[in-house]
């Protein structure tokens, strides 16, 4: 796994280098998605590995889009005690408009132009790079373990629901001793709803860091996870959320159903203290709150020089993801 001090020991820079530590905090634990009749609904749990750790926390990104970001999200230097990146208050405004050989995502696209699943991608990845200069020291991470992850999910015009997952690896090259340079690579697009044909319509889930990772709340549920059970029996709705969960019939459900069954299971598996979220996106109503993050501690650090002049993708009068 990658740890929240990707800079742990410092590394031995060529002469008359400044000395710059560079640490980045994670976004670690669960993220679950419902693809219901009515709406995209979106529950996330907090692993808290390290005393910083940040809550992965759904972030609007147009007016039936939101992102969650997991992995680093924020970049710091102790040393200086200056903030280079804090990309989960970023991502609305990352994007960018030039996009060389776009990796055609497939049935979402429409013609050769990237997509604007594309274009939040490559901007995110263009922040990502700034952010990663500093690290030169070696960072282990776990085989096919990204250094970020972005899950998007949206309703598309004249297509309809959709989910992706963009993972970002680091590639880092020995320069002399053990000073190392950094360079984040291109995402990986890989694409979770809709599923294929005769594929079931369930639970999305993913977890940060992935390795030894808690079973999924499907396989609790399938397993017949005491804390699950006790909810599905409960009352006669719950016990048929779960059943059409199971069955692969997520799109004949209510979304009113799901989030009381949703808030209800993610409660009962969360680790002791982990912080929640949660989130509903509807169709020309845009992103709304059930559950809305925690604040985060005040770092008191100096602000870089982020990019606030790029087109943000946050429509007037949605509401605002950020913690308060």
């Amino acid at each position: 796994m990658v740890c929240g001090n990707l800079q742990r020991t410092q590394a031995q820079q060529p002469p008359n280098t400044p000395i710059e530590e560079t640490v980045a905090n994670l976004a670690a634990g669960r993220v679950v998605l419902a693809v219901v009749k009515d709406a995209i609904i979106v529950g996330t749990i907090e692993n808290p590995i390290e005393a910083e750790t940040h809550v992965p926390e759904p972030v609007v990104l147009a007016s039936e889009r939101f992102g969650v970001l997991l992995g680093a999200v924020e970049w710091w230097s102790p040393s200086s005690n200056l903030e280079i990146a804090q990309l989960d208050r970023e991502l609305p405004h990352l994007r960018t408009y030039a996009v060389a050989a776009p990796p055609h995502l497939g049935q979402s696209q429409g013609g050769d132009e990237a997509s604007d699943i594309e274009l939040i991608g490559q901007g995110l990845l263009e922040r990502l790079n700034q952010a990663a200069q500093g690290l030169h020291s070696s960072v282990q991470l776990a085989s096919d373990e990204p250094l970020t992850e972005l899950i998007v999910a949206d309703y598309l015009a004249g297509y309809g629901p959709e989910i992706w997952q963009l993972s970002y690896g680091l590639k880092q090259e020995q320069q002399q001793n053990d000073y190392w340079t950094s360079r984040v690579l291109q995402p990986r697009y890989e694409q979770f709803w809709p599923p294929e044909k005769g594929q079931p319509r369930t639970l999305v889930e993913f977890d940060y860091p992935s390795e030894n990772a808690p079973p999924t709340l499907l396989e609790l549920l399938r397993n017949g996870d005491a804390r699950l059970q006790s909810i599905r029996s409960s009352d006669a709705q719950m016990g048929e959320v779960a059943s059409r969960l199971l069955a692969g019939e997520s799109n004949k459900l209510n979304s009113a159903d799901v989030v009381q069954f949703l808030r209800a299971s993610l409660d009962a598996i969360a680790p002791p203290h982990a912080r929640e979220t949660m989130a509903i996106l509807k169709p020309e109503v845009g992103l709304s709150w059930i559950l809305a993050p925690p604040a985060e501690p005040a770092r008191h650090r100096t602000q870089s020089n982020a990019p606030t002049n790029a087109p943000t993708l946050q429509p007037q009068g949605a509401p605002t993801l950020a913690p308060h």
